[in-house]
């Protein structure tokens, strides 16, 4: 998987279960992976329909990737676990993707920095 797929399949699964959330609990809190999502959906586009802008949305994406990686294992996760049910279920998958994009796009500047 490249890093543009992995961003891309982060991005609709933070605003698909950020959306899922919202609609169980009606707390707008439920919404802050959506809109990180967003942002990443942005990158993505961004970075398919300017190329030269590539390198940049990826460190931005990136960023993004680490901040609600972090709210979601220290805090979303823990009160998920408390709770169980669907919920966790949501925390886990967001959780699963954004690790998954941010090893790939670790091992893709890895390799931009070897290939230098």
């Amino acid at each position: 998987m490249n890093v543009s797929n992995t961003n891309l399949l982060n991005s609709l699964v933070l605003i698909i279960m950020g959306f899922w959330g919202f609609l169980e609990l009606s707390s707008p809190t439920a919404l802050i992976p959506a809109v990180f999502g967003i942002i990443l959906l942005i990158c993505y586009l961004i970075s398919k329909t300017k190329p030269s802008l590539n390198k940049l949305f990826a460190h931005i994406a990136v960023t993004f990737t680490i901040l609600i990686l972090i709210a979601l294992v220290l805090v979303r996760l823990p009160k998920s676990i408390d709770d169980g049910g669907v919920g966790l279920i949501r925390v886990i998958s967001m959780i699963s993707t954004s690790t998954l994009a941010l090893v790939i796009f670790i091992k893709s500047f890895i390799d931009a920095r070897i290939r230098k």
